[in-house]
């Protein structure tokens, strides 16, 4: 799949097949994560991937939207040094290009996906064991969708706002 018609045509997939993910496409997932661009290549970021059925489960207690991280095939935990006040807020923009990367390498080989935002860092710490000064945000659901059909639905009506109201040409 091209990449523009990836971007264009990517759905948000919440429900999942059992089929597992071969490795050989879940590596190709991750290595385009990792090819992200970053600040100053500093690449600071780690990836966690999780299988184990019962870790998944515990995995989707970790925000309030995580509900379907209990039903993918697989997980990737997204984990960055934490952010303080002082710190550099491009951590979170590289972290959002490598999420970006998974997701559309995903779609191109059609697997779904969908991000959780962790609001419990503490369970999320003591479920994937993380170091203290460091920070998950996101955490990757990954697998088939459960309705084939997800991968060609068309768009929502209306789910795109107009060019018009967000684009300004030379100033404001």
């Amino acid at each position: 799949m091209e990449i523009l018609e990836a971007i264009r045509t990517m759905r948000v997939i919440r429900r999942f097949s059992p089929e597992p993910i071969p490795a050989e496409l879940l590596d190709t997932i991750i290595r385009a994560g990792r090819h992200a661009g970053s600040s100053k290549n500093l690449q600071r970021w780690a990836f966690i991937v999780v299988h184990d059925r019962s870790t998944l489960e515990r995995l989707s207690k970790v925000g309030a939207f995580a509900g379907h991280v209990a039903g993918a095939t697989v997980a990737i935990a997204l984990v960055t040094p934490a952010v303080g006040p002082n710190d550099p807020w491009s951590i979170m923009w590289d972290l959002g290009r490598t999420a970006q990367n998974m997701t559309l390498a995903a779609w191109s080989l059609g697997i779904g996906s969908v991000p959780a935002t962790v609001y419990d860092q503490p369970l999320a710490r003591s479920i994937l064991g993380y170091p203290e000064d460091h920070w998950c945000e996101y955490i990757l659901s990954l697998g088939y969708p459960a309705d084939p059909s997800d991968l060609t639905r068309s768009p929502k009506a209306g789910g795109r706002r107009p060019l018009d109201e967000m684009l300004h040409d030379e100033r404001w």
